[in-house]
């Protein structure tokens, strides 16, 4: 199933810094590369990072994270668009679930994506059973579509009531449409999620078409900009759940790119942790813009059935679990009129940036702070455009928008702004660990991305760690798992089967026939694979139950290599649902009801095509690595109130088993890592740098003095 080795590339663009990581898989080599985003004209710093590996012609294939599908629903600069109903659910998008942004008050403040004006009935009724009661009109149908792109929708999603039970009724509204509509900008509920719940079903085939042609206009700029550089390889995007997808895929579904760039940073960071010997861990990733936390257990990457991007923005669709703050390195500092000092969310981004990039910025933000701390090298800041950093210029800022409201001097002013982005970072690791029912004393942090480093002390110190560990690239870890991320395609199907008395065959059938649709959609990816997983799963409850738990099956298809599934089994049967569904729940709820009947709602498939495994060990230091080539002498860097005398060290140079005691400070090309004065570096066989509290006991390797 693998192909022949290629050249690939990793390619995240956050809101700040594009990042990229190059691997030839034949010569087992690896480049990286960090520029400025081009927010606005992504396409541009793309480009430009591409060129830093030669001709784009040479490429065998780019994998994207991309950040415009996320950016798109928080900012709400999707598309107009259109939405075609059953009769009586009109308002289910503004209903959603009867909840409410502020609990009390009588007016509601929550606008859909979708205008009331833009909402059409039609008359059509399937039952939930999937019995067609009332045919749809194909004229009332176009008529309602040509109404809506009268009024200027560039987007239309068809949804009906029980479209899940039976797909007739919507797929022939699709066809009626799309005959008046003047893009190609549609899709029906059925295509995005066949799944029982109207409200989930319909806000997220709303958000599908409010992305479409945002994502769309994007990706076909970048395929532009490639194919006139010659470009001749496959391009793909990673999706939400962590695995990626092809660029037709993600055209059509783009909803699946909501949380995308941060998903490659967790894939990416699980792998270097497990490989380092850490399965518990709690992954950081503080860009320009934002901070994202994951919780990984036991190596594996947690994945929600939904999330909620913004208030009522709710996509269903397989995620990783992802908890994000605005708390980047572009996070403006600023004294609110209570008199307190508040760090975020509003980012100064790339443009105009920082004060201390000299591009226009005037209004403090972390990045000044931990500049005028002396924790960044004023010199040689990251992302290779700027020759040097504005010390004074961020000081005067610093002093002006929070020294002087709060009467402190400029060093105490950027500490406090520091100790308090610590503080809303240690409050997301606390709201997927602690409050989850998990001890982070157990969990080693993963920080990453441009400025994860920068904060490692404060994450074991503030939440009681047991330590943490910084990849050997942090900067560009995101684009590392866009290298490294399997292929996947994920399905829904609501089956609404009673236990008792199940058609096992019947229900068998289905199993083979949705992984034989999954699995052709990873086939055509075109990328090598060593391998393809196809995984089951079905939403369970007992008769009465409103909510649903998820439970694995133990079963594979039988199928060959070949992926022809004639004939093929998965072996499922009542009694092996019956233990795996007592098993869940059993976990969940720690007892079962032996006496309720049990129901299986739905059946979900994915498709995994297995990567060609990455060798971590690539990035370690090479023999040539030592602590003389390391040393970069030392400057003064601010911590609790005073300076110290800091070590610095060139952190690429550092040979495997090096101990670094703090303080000090790791530079390298693509991030910068603060050792506090009351820890401990030490590098791994990997070229991580292990933090640790001084008086840990030390892992019994070679230290180099």
């Amino acid at each position: 199933m693998s192909t022949a080795p290629g050249r690939t590339v990793g390619v995240d663009v956050g809101g700040t810094f594009t990042d990229l990581f190059f691997y030839d898989e034949a010569e087992r080599s690896f480049r990286t590369a960090k520029v400025p985003s081009n927010r606005g004209d992504e396409a541009v710093g793309f480009m430009g990072g591409l060129a830093a590996f030669g001709p784009v012609s040479e490429l065998s294939s780019i994998v994207h994270g991309t950040t415009v599908g996320t950016n798109a629903l928080l900012e709400r600069k999707g598309a107009r668009i259109g939405l075609i109903t059953s009769r009586g659910f009109r308002d289910v998008l503004e209903m959603r679930r009867r909840d409410r942004r502020h609990t009390w008050g009588l007016w509601g403040d929550f606008t859909p994506v979708v205008d009331r004006d833009l909402r059409i009935e039609v008359a059509e009724r399937t039952h939930a059973d999937g019995s067609v009661v009332t045919p749809i009109d194909p004229d009332e149908v176009a008529a309602a579509a040509r109404v809506l792109a009268a009024k200027g929708a560039q987007a239309l999603a068809i949804v009906f009531i029980n479209a899940y039970a039976n797909p007739a009724n919507e797929q022939a509204a699709l066809a009626a449409a799309a005959a008046a509509w003047p893009n190609t900008d549609l899709a029906c509920s059925s295509q995005i999620l066949p799944e029982i719940r109207e409200f989930e079903r319909t806000s997220t085939t709303a958000l599908n078409a409010y992305l479409q042609p945002v994502v769309g206009s994007y990706l076909e700029k970048l395929d532009r900009a490639l194919q006139a550089g010659g470009f001749a390889g496959r391009f793909h995007i990673v999706q939400s759940n962590g695995g990626i997808m092809s660029t037709t895929t993600a055209r059509r579904l783009p909803v699946r790119t909501a949380l995308s760039g941060p998903a490659a940073g967790v894939i990416a960071a699980a792998a270097i942790a497990r490989a380092a010997g850490f399965p518990d861990v709690i992954t950081g990733d503080l860009g320009g813009t934002s901070f994202d936390v994951s919780l990984v257990v036991g190596g594996e990457t947690a994945l929600a059935p939904q999330t909620t991007i913004d208030f009522g923005l709710v996509v269903r669709t397989p995620m990783i679990e992802i908890t994000t703050i605005g708390a980047g390195g572009g996070s403006i500092a600023h004294v609110d009129a209570g008199a307190l000092l508040q760090v975020g969310p509003h980012s100064a981004g790339s443009r105009p940036g920082p004060v201390c990039y000299g591009q226009g910025g005037d209004r403090p933000t972390l990045t000044d702070a931990n500049l005028v701390l002396g924790r960044i090298n004023a010199a040689r800041p990251i992302g290779g455009k700027l020759a040097s950093l504005d010390v004074e210029a961020a000081k005067a800022a610093i002093l002006r928008d929070v020294g002087a409201p709060l009467g402190l001097d400029a060093h105490a002013a950027a500490e406090a702004i520091v100790r308090v982005a610590n503080g809303k970072m240690a409050g997301a690791i606390r709201l997927v660990s602690i409050e989850r029912g998990h001890d982070p004393g157990k969990f080693v942090a993963v920080p990453f991305g441009g400025g994860g480093a920068l904060h490692v002390g404060a994450l074991i110190k503030y939440v009681g760690l047991k330590g943490a560990l910084v990849p050997r690239y942090p900067g560009v870890t995101s684009a590392l798992g866009c290298v490294i991320a399997d292929i996947r395609h994920d399905q829904v199907q609501t089956v609404n089967l009673t236990l008792a008395g199940l058609d096992a065959a019947a229900l068998d059938r289905r199993m083979v026939s949705e992984a034989a649709a999954a699995r052709a959609v990873v086939e055509d990816a075109g990328l090598a694979m060593e391998r393809i997983d196809l995984v089951f799963e079905l939403d369970m409850h007992y008769v009465g139950q409103t909510h649903t738990i998820a439970v694995p099956l133990p079963v594979t298809i039988t199928a060959g290599s070949t992926g022809d599934t004639t004939g093929d089994t998965t072996g499922v049967s009542a009694e092996l649902i019956r233990t795996a569904f007592d098993r869940a729940y059993q976990a969940s709820f720690s007892r079962l009801l032996p006496d309720v009947p049990v129901k299986i709602v739905n059946l979900r498939t994915a498709a995994i095509g297995r990567r060609p495994c990455f060798d971590l060990a690539a990035l370690a230091p090479g023999p040539e690595a030592s602590m003389e080539r390391a040393r970069q002498g030392s400057r003064p860097v601010w911590f609790d109130g005073g300076w110290h005398d800091t070590a610095i060290y060139a952190r690429l140079d550092l040979p495997v088993g090096a101990v670094v005691p703090g303080p000090a400070v790791l530079e390298q090309p693509d991030a910068t890592t603060v050792i506090d004065p009351d820890l401990v570096a030490r590098v791994d066989a990997l070229g991580n740098v292990i933090v640790e509290r001084k008086e840990a006991p030390q892992a019994s390797q070679g230290a180099v003095s």
